[in-house]
């Protein structure tokens, strides 16, 4: 075991808590990355490994089921692991050895008390490793849509909604782009710097090269290196790691010095400290969210960026609303949602929900929404965004909201980087923008007054 590839250990460990234990890829490599103690370059490969398999895992298991006498789905899930972990350095990583991959694998299947299970690992693995780059492919299931699932590597069920949605042609592009490695980029954090001595100090204190980003003027492009936790420039918060659609939805909103803004859905922190910044001084920034604990890496968040104008309140929006009533200008509702647009950086989601997750999501989001509205005052702006591209958690909450709650309508910016869509929507896309999945609107309250007083407010 002491031969084995620090980076190939660290992904095992992940997949296999992944698979068994349900746990979250991103937090549970963050976790043993710094568990291993992994240098940079370990961190890296770690990193490519485990959310490759994540993304590719279906495709991965067409590959190696002709190499199995046993059915996939039947093996145990370490086993399993291994061989997903394995074929994934043979099939995309062309620099890694065949027989390095294989031979970690065989002794990384020892750990198991099963007799046999190596040498099972072994069979499969060298059977594989002789096929042929063309000998490679898939056998694919005979329903197109199904077949179309396996080649990009997604549940069948979230492949056919998006064929009915976009086309064939494009659901396949935004299935591949899903599956894409994503760029870094970083949020510079514009009270404290610019992005020009952004970018220099990177530069000079990394040795990474940084480019302005296509849609957000806050944001940078920054080449792969250490991880953005250890940069100096994270720490003395010159810069948030943030990708270039979430950044849209703060600017949707456009907070204005002086206002109070509210962000209801706020943890940990990312758009909150954004509104801070893009509103400046004086203002004030009202920070909700019901779980104390990832509230407090919100208030780390703020006290390392220097935004000392955010108020942190633990709790639901559902009772803390009702402490401010009419008494905000904006309002983010950042909702909670399945997360099926950010698939690129958490492609483990895709495996976890079925399609009666998006009317139990919109249920709890209508929820959010309706409460959320009290805050506004008369003549407010309130954006409601989710991370996800389904009509459930966006369309159909909309609606229902502006159908209950005449006072609202939809007030689209008259400019944006992405054109809104028909119906007053943001809509990124990542196989036509290069962003993560984001959906946003922009809505105003009336300015009328009560008709008890037949007044309208200035």
């Amino acid at each position: 075991m002491s031969g084995v590839s620090p980076a190939r250990r660290a992904a095992a460990r992940v997949l296999e808590r992944v698979e068994t234990d349900q746990a979250f890829a991103d937090i549970a490599l963050d976790a043993e990355i710094d568990r291993a103690g992994l240098s940079a370059r370990d961190a890296a490969l770690a990193t490519e490994l485990t959310l490759g398999v994540l993304r590719w895992r279906r495709y991965l298991d067409a590959l190696l089921a002709p190499h199995c006498k046993r059915r996939i789905d039947r093996l145990d899930s370490r086993v399993l692991t291994l061989l997903r972990l394995t074929a994934y350095q043979l099939v995309f990583l062309e620099r890694v050895p065949a027989w390095a991959a294989v031979n970690d694998a065989v002794a990384l299947a020892k750990r198991r008390e099963k007799p046999g299970v190596p040498e099972f690992v072994n069979a499969v693995l060298r059977a594989f490793a002789r096929r042929g780059v063309r000998e490679r492919r898939p056998v694919l299931p005979k329903d197109p849509i199904d077949a179309l699932a396996v080649r990009c590597s997604f549940p069948t069920w979230l492949a056919a909604r998006w064929v009915e949605r976009y086309g064939t042609e494009d659901a396949e592009r935004l299935m591949l782009a899903m599956n894409d490695r994503p760029p870094l980029t970083v949020r510079v954090n514009t009270a404290r710097t610019t992005p020009e001595q952004a970018q220099q100090r990177l530069r000079e204190e990394e040795g990474l090269s940084a480019s302005r980003t296509r849609y957000a003027p806050e944001g940078l492009s920054v080449e792969h290196g250490a991880r953005p936790g250890a940069w100096k420039a994270f720490a003395a918060g010159d810069v948030v790691p943030q990708d270039e659609a979430s950044m849209l939805v703060a600017r949707l909103l456009e907070p204005r010095p002086g206002e109070t803004v509210a962000d209801v859905c706020a943890a940990p922190g990312t758009k909150t400290t954004h509104l801070a910044a893009l509103m400046e001084r004086p203002g004030r920034v009202i920070a909700f969210d019901p779980q104390p604990q990832r509230l407090a890496l919100l208030s780390e968040a703020a006290l390392r960026l220097g935004l000392d104008w955010i108020e942190p309140h633990a709790g639901p929006v559902e009772e803390l609303a009702r402490g401010f009533l009419a008494a905000c200008d904006r309002v983010l509702v950042d909702a909670p949602c399945s997360n099926l647009g950010v698939l690129r950086r958490n492609p483990d989601v895709k495996w976890r929900r079925a399609p009666e997750d998006l009317d139990r999501a919109r249920a709890r989001q209508q929820q959010i929404l309706a409460a959320s509205a009290t805050m506004v005052k008369p003549g407010g702006w309130l954006v409601y965004a989710t991370c996800s591209l389904e009509p459930e958690e966006n369309d159909d909450v909309t609606r229902d909201f502006l159908a209950a709650q005449p006072a609202f309508r939809v007030d689209p910016p008259v400019d944006t980087p992405i054109p809104l869509d028909a119906t007053g929507a943001l809509r990124c896309l990542p196989h036509r923008h290069g962003t993560d999945g984001f959906t946003a609107v922009r809505l105003r309250r009336s300015q009328l007054v009560p008709a008890t007083t037949g007044k309208r407010l200035s």
